[in-house]
């Protein structure tokens, strides 16, 4: 099959390059743990030009870096195919936990998936688990091995289904074995559940929606944001929600920007409370 397409845009992406993007928005000072290829150069002058430190970023100049190809058509239908590439590279040996505060375990690199969670629980590092996408390729022990001690679980409720049927844990054997479940909800919002009550966060209302991808990546970057702030898991999400509307109102995954004082007012505006002061 062969046809033709009206226009080529690369953009620079990916689970981590766009976690640690909406946390260098937020100000805080994020690290990527993963591999790049010899085409990085671009990239990485593109995190630094954004604030983002890459001397964590290991390369493998005999491969080209994580891509993803995406076709759509007139009607929002895709096709995708995804190169792992250099990305698929174990990270060895494993990073350094001094002066981490918190981390995040999202698709990526299986071997490192599966390894990283022991890790950050040897080190005391406080992590949150998010599989996502590789949920299909992880078994179901290494599902529970990565759930098991972590500070939060995310996934989108297709993923959580997945999550719940492959491990055989109940939403509320999850919350035995973890302090929160968090399930994204586009629109809707979102859903927090521990041990002791399950909690439902509106997203904060966006009138133009140009593109929802990366709105996940932005989410979690403002729950964790404020998790490390102390707040409450509803303020997280909030706080989460608030970051999200900036991306889905531009294409791509890191062409949006806010500055803190602008992430207070929508924040406010949204929920009625005061956007807490770190």
């Amino acid at each position: 099959m062969s046809f033709a397409v009206d226009g080529v845009e690369e953009n620079f992406g990916g689970t981590a390059g766009n976690i640690a993007y909406n946390l260098a928005l937020l100000e805080h000072d994020p690290r990527i743990i993963a591999t790049a290829g010899s085409d990085f150069v671009a990239y990485r002058k593109y995190l630094k030009k954004h604030g983002i430190e890459t001397d964590t970023i290991r390369r493998d100049s005999s491969k080209l870096t994580s891509s993803a190809y995406i076709i759509t058509d007139k009607a929002d239908n895709q096709i995708a195919a995804f190169s792992m590439g250099a990305g698929g590279n174990a990270y060895e040996p494993l990073p350094e936990t001094e002066g981490c505060t918190c981390a995040i375990i999202g698709a990526g690199c299986v071997h490192d998936m599966r390894s990283l969670p022991a890790h950050y629980r040897g080190h005391n590092v406080p992590y949150f688990y998010d599989p996502g996408q590789q949920i299909p390729v992880l078994s179901a022990e290494n599902l529970r091995q990565g759930i098991e001690g972590a500070a939060g679980l995310f996934a989108n409720d297709y993923e959580l289904d997945l999550i719940i049927q492959k491990t055989e844990w109940s939403e509320k054997e999850l919350c035995a074995r973890t302090p929160l479940v968090v399930a994204t909800l586009g629109e809707s919002g979102s859903r927090i559940m521990t041990k002791d009550a399950t909690e439902r966060v509106k997203a904060v209302h966006v009138t133009n929606v140009i593109d929802p991808t990366g709105a996940g990546d932005a989410y979690r970057a403002g729950f964790i944001t404020g998790y490390l702030m102390g707040e409450t898991p509803r303020v997280c999400a909030q706080i989460g929600s608030a970051a999200a509307a900036y991306a889905v109102e531009q294409y791509g995954t890191q062409n949006h920007r806010f500055t803190l004082s602008e992430l207070a007012k929508r924040y406010t505006a949204g929920y009625g409370e005061e956007f807490p002061l770190r």
